[in-house]
Order: structure tokens, then C-alpha cells, then sequence
């Protein structure tokens, strides 16, 4: 994990870093994947 602290945006209770950036593209490709939207050949 990166050892900088999160930049404060006033009004913002939650920060996107890298790791929740991360979870989500993961996530959501392997969503795409079970709808079928991937094929599974793409995918090692």
C-alpha cells in the first residue's frame, strides 16, 4: 500500500485510492465474465 496519506477533498467522506480502484475493475470484470460478456478463452 502506498505510505501517503489520501488527498482531503472537503465535503468527502470517502477517498478512492488505488486499492478500492483496484476491488472494483476486479470485481466488475468478473461480472462481465459470469454474464458472459468475456469469453472464458480471455481469460487465463
Amino acid at each position: 500500500m502506498s505510505q501517503t496519506p489520501p488527498e482531503e477533498r472537503p465535503g468527502s467522506t470517502f477517498t478512492w485510492n488505488e486499492d478500492w480502484l483496484a476491488a472494483v475493475v476486479g470485481l466488475a470484470l468478473i461480472a462481465l465474465v459470469l454474464v458472459g460478456a468475456i469469453p472464458d478463452r480471455l481469460v487465463p
